[in-house]
């Protein structure tokens, strides 16, 4: 039981081990849907000045696999029509569903259960076509708008932009716990920072697409952030809570770091000014979950350790030393926008050999550096494979590491009978190994919550993440962080999962342990944060599918 006396690091090993679920027993929710309160999913600020964004039409260019290539595109300039594209590709809704009397929307970033705890932000100076001052606005996903929470002076943005790469912007994100923990109940926080992976890696995709690159900012505290944000204000459930701030800026060769810091003057100001518009009530009541405040508290990041940023050592092993087909014929915002989760999977479509590597590449850091250079850690996370219907894949279960590296610990923490063997064909940049044949559908679907999912496609896979040595390392604050890195994993395995015909899945109910014992890890070095399946989707027929903005007048 997690204490308040209890040091940080205790807490969120506490809060870790108390949410797992079990054969026997699951972490403690609800149980039910209260449909009387359930979240509005859409935060807008009341009062607030509103700036409509364009609906930009689909293209054929550029091309999905283009996008991955450094310097393929050329960066476009920053004006309303492309900033309303980088939002309209990343947070924007993608579709309604309606089925009888109820409707739902979808979003390009996916979420757990399509609840959306994310709201994003952005900062920017004067924007061509948008507005003549540079000031701080809340993304409306509903409306595709900008709601202005903050006007600043020309001077406060000119000391801001004097630290950040040319035509820089700032993106924040924030996260309001009780829109998972309605329903996840004290699994919600684990739930909300995959879901800040996901926008992260959103935000990435879309940035390339324009020829932009993203970048963490690992120098803003986050009571500053809160500040900047204009949450600082907020109290009870329906709080936001500042999670990280992007740079997004023009490609700039080599990519660059960003070390920045909000002047005193500027933090003294916001703290004694009112931000424009008031934010609307989602839910009539509330059902506390004090864990999650005690490990929000606990994860709180007060300051970066020195040198903390660790750029990816990218040599020479890229995509291209992967023996694949040349670029496919899809075009990149169609696929982003496409992007949905399967809910059922039909038990027979099979994926390709090179298809699956091709796949596997894309989620390796060195083969990807345009994309996982947005995090400045090195890879924390590996991935162990069901493979149920690869063809000239022999079945069985299989380890991915994303920096070799991470062997010498796996190696350690998991069962020493495994054969670490390379599958035939596998490229040499491929750190993908063989651990035990057989058929495992039926072990995916025990541990996946007893979930057929998992089991009737062509792959699944848990996310494991070095654990506790990260956050002896690092400090606590790095809990959720290790979330955001499956979260962004998984963002390009739906993407991918598109791009070759198929689709996926988040699955964030899993028996943790019984993944662990399973892979013989009998301590908390390296712990499963997230699963996922992919391969042939069933379509549910009776849902019709709307256009994301017919509300609007649009499609």
């Amino acid at each position: 039981m997690v204490t308040d006396r209890q040091d940080p690091l205790a807490q969120v090993i506490d809060y870790h081990e108390r949410t797992k679920h079990h054969l026997h027993a699951y972490a403690r929710s609800p149980g039910y849907l209260d449909w009387a309160t359930q979240p509005n999913p859409f935060r807008q600020f009341a009062g607030a000045p509103r700036l409509p964004l364009e609906h930009p039409p689909l293209t054929d260019e550029p091309a999905y696999d283009a996008v991955f290539i450094p310097g393929r595109i050329q960066p476009h300039p920053v004006n309303r029509a492309t900033l309303s594209q980088l939002f309209y590709d990343s947070l924007a809704l993608s579709a309604w569903k309606q089925a009888g009397g109820s409707r739902w929307s979808l979003r390009v970033n996916p979420s757990s259960g399509d609840l959306h705890p994310t709201e994003g932000y952005l900062l920017a100076g004067p924007v061509p076509d948008l507005s003549a001052e540079p000031g701080l606005y809340h993304y409306s996903p509903f409306e595709h708008a900008l709601e202005q929470r903050w006007v600043l002076t020309g001077e406060e943005w000119e000391a801001l932009a004097a630290q950040l790469p040319q035509e820089a912007m700032l993106v924040g994100l924030a996260s309001i716990y009780w829109r998972e923990s309605w329903k996840y109940g004290e699994r919600a926080f684990r739930y909300c920072h995959h879901d800040v992976g996901h926008a992260i890696g959103a935000l990435a995709l879309a940035a390339a697409v324009l020829g932009w690159r993203v970048r963490l900012i690992t120098t803003v505290a986050d009571e500053t952030l809160a500040q900047l944000l204009g949450v600082a204000r907020q109290h009870g459930m329906e709080a936001e809570h500042p999670d990280c701030l992007l740079a997004v800026f023009p490609a700039v060769e080599p990519m660059p770091a960003v070390a920045l810091q909000l002047p005193q003057a500027l933090l003294d100001r916001l703290a004694n000014t009112a931000p424009l518009g008031k934010e609307n009530r989602l839910s009539s009541d509330h059902y506390a979950w004090p864990i999650i405040d005690q490990v929000a508290a606990a994860t709180r990041c007060d300051s970066f350790p020195v040198g903390f940023e660790s750029d990816l050592d990218v040599d020479d092993r890229t995509v291209q030393t992967v023996d694949v087909p040349a670029e496919r014929a899809v075009a990149a915002r169609r696929l982003i926008r496409q992007r949905r989760s399967a809910v059922a999977m039909d038990g027979r479509t099979a994926i390709g050999r090179g298809a699956f590597y091709r796949l596997l590449a894309r989620l390796t850091p060195y083969s990807n550096p345009l994309i996982f250079q947005v995090l400045p850690w090195r890879p924390r996370v590996a991935l162990a494979l069901f493979v149920h219907r690869v063809e000239e894949l022999e079945p069985g279960l299989y380890l991915l590491l994303r920096d070799a590296v991470q062997r010498a610990s796996l190696q350690a923490a998991l069962r020493s009978g495994f054969l670490w063997r390379k599958p035939p064909a596998c490229p040499a940049a491929l750190e993908l190994y063989l651990l035990q044949p057989g058929d495992v559908c039926e072990t995916a679907r025990i541990i996946s919550c007893q979930q057929e999912i998992a089991a009737d496609s062509a792959f699944s896979l848990g996310m494991l993440a070095e654990f506790e040595p990260s956050l002896r390392e690092q400090g606590p604050w790095f809990y959720p962080r290790l979330f955001w890195e499956t979260g962004l994993i998984g963002q390009l395995l739906y993407l991918e999962a598109e791009a070759a015909g198929v689709r996926g899945t988040g699955i964030g109910c899993f028996f943790d342990d019984a993944m662990h014992r399973l892979l013989g890890i009998a301590d908390r070095s390296w712990q499963s944060l997230y699963h996922f399946t992919v391969g042939g989707a069933v379509e549910d027929t009776r849902l019709k599918t709307l256009h994301p903005y017919f509300h609007l007048g649009k499609g």
